[in-house]
């Protein structure tokens, strides 16, 4: 299966994922629930993944979570965390599927997933949460990062669509490419915001957009 395939997955595709692991598990999930390509399927379960090995617990909230599969993997690695609030302007339609389908093969996510259509700066957000977000589009990254750091929540965002217009490039794009540039200086600005700053990169064959940062405030 290509990972990077922006073609829905359907039951069609079932085939390609007949192990018993927890991946191919969640795989055949959203197959059956035929709302998401593979690309986002991937992407979400690389991210949570890594975020997972940084951090554990903590109230789950999915900022511009599109379907939400970020927030159910995340649950689904680390048990601890209570609920997971999935939160975007326009959620699709098509959610219930999808959250339907993971819900049933794991029935102890029934009641912990929650859907918030709204502005995400509205979003009460609180210092215990984990706030995440996988390809907000250009400056609604930094406005994931910027409502995480006001709460002093622990934060993880893979960026994607660079601005390089409205976005910050902190004068660095004299030594490298925009697109990272920007994220260059979204890292410092969570270090000068006191962050302890973890920089990854999920695989490229996935998506070019890959880099993933993630901050944890520092004990004042």
């Amino acid at each position: 299966m290509n990972p990077s395939s922006k073609s829905r997955l359907t039951e069609k595709q079932l085939e390609n994922y007949p192990g018993n692991s927890l991946f191919d598990r969640i795989a055949r999930a959203v197959c059956r629930a035929g709302t998401l390509p593979a690309k986002e399927l991937y992407e979400a379960w690389e991210v949570a993944r890594r975020v997972r090995r940084k951090f554990r617990g903590g109230r789950i909230v999915d900022l511009a979570c599109g379907h939400g599969l970020l927030a159910h993997i995340l649950l689904l690695l680390d048990n601890t965390s209570p609920e997971a609030f999935a939160v975007d302007a326009d959620i699709p339609k098509n959610v219930p599927h999808l959250s339907a389908e993971l819900c049933k093969t794991w029935p102890r996510l029934n009641h912990r997933i929650h859907y918030q259509e709204q502005d995400i700066t509205s979003v009460p957000l609180l210092s215990t949460d984990l706030v995440v977000s996988v390809h907000a589009c250009g400056a609604l990254t930094d406005l994931v990062l910027e409502r995480a750091v006001s709460a002093r929540a622990r934060v993880a965002v893979l960026p994607c669509c660079h601005d390089l217009e409205r976005c910050d490039t902190g004068g660095l794009e004299g030594w490298m490419e925009g697109p990272l540039a920007i994220d260059a200086t979204r890292a410092a600005r969570l270090r000068n915001a006191n962050y302890k700053v973890f920089t990854r990169m999920i695989p490229e064959s996935i998506t070019p957009k890959n880099r993933l940062l993630m901050g944890q405030p520092n004990i004042r």
